[in-house]
């Protein structure tokens, strides 16, 4: 019976650190967001791991149904692509500091996180002239640390409503499984890289994306960045 008790905690204590670490309403490690309020029928588009060579033709999408969006960016795809940045904030969307390296920060030190987003948002700020009020961790995995870099460095945290999982599936089915999840408020996790993989493969996104925008409009809802979407 003892055992049972223990094994039974054990289990208990695992689940709650792993939802404290990657849980999207979790605010354990800093605070952080993973909807908008749904009081009206509005919904945020994201996009992480950008820039990349293929920037410009989900620019070409966005625009032309009218949507903005937010695109949590690498530094170091930044580094590598810095015009394609400016494009992005020439385009009138939301730029988010998604990292320098796209590292794993579990197991990490404080300094090292703190460095990693420190340094993503001087050059992401360098090369487009916009300073990112949002991050997202890399893999949506929160760590000790966290909270004291949001801080220092006036970040808020985004989660999640859903994520498409367009690095796997097929478009079509990335434009269902994000279809049965839109509601007002909704924050939308899809991907413009492979984290810091140069020209990296993201026609699976954007032929859902091609597909969402048109069937979500016609449902009646609007675009926005996730700093509209909540007010910043």
């Amino acid at each position: 019976m003892r055992t049972a008790v223990i094994t039974g905690a054990a289990a208990g204590g695992f689940a709650l650190a792993a939802w404290a670490v990657r849980g999207r309403s979790s605010q354990v490690f800093g605070p952080s967001i993973w909807r908008g309020p749904g009081n009206r029928r509005a919904l945020a588009l994201t996009f992480d791991d950008g820039p990349s060579e293929s920037t410009p033709e989900l620019l070409a999408l966005l625009a032309r149904h009218h949507a903005r969006a937010t695109f949590f960016q690498c530094g170091a795809n930044v580094e590598r692509l810095p015009e394609r940045a400016r494009e992005v904030a020439a385009a009138g969307h939301e730029i988010g500091n998604h990292s320098h390296s796209h590292a794993r920060m579990w197991l990490r030190a404080p300094a090292f996180i703190y460095d990693e987003f420190a340094r993503a948002q001087a050059t992401i700020a360098g090369a487009t002239g916009r300073i990112p009020r949002l991050l997202r961790a890399p893999y949506g995995v929160r760590w000790p640390g966290f909270g004291d870099m949001q801080r220092r460095l006036g970040l808020l945290g985004v989660m999640w409503t859903v994520i498409g999982r367009d690095w796997r599936l097929g478009p079509r089915a990335v434009a269902e499984r994000v279809t049965a999840a839109a509601r007002p408020g909704a924050i939308i996790c899809l991907h413009d890289g492979r984290e810091l993989q140069p020209r990296p493969d993201v026609s699976r996104m954007l032929a859902a994306v091609a597909e969402l925008l048109p069937r979500l409009r016609d449902a009646g809802y609007s675009f926005e960045t996730v700093g509209g979407l909540i007010g910043i």
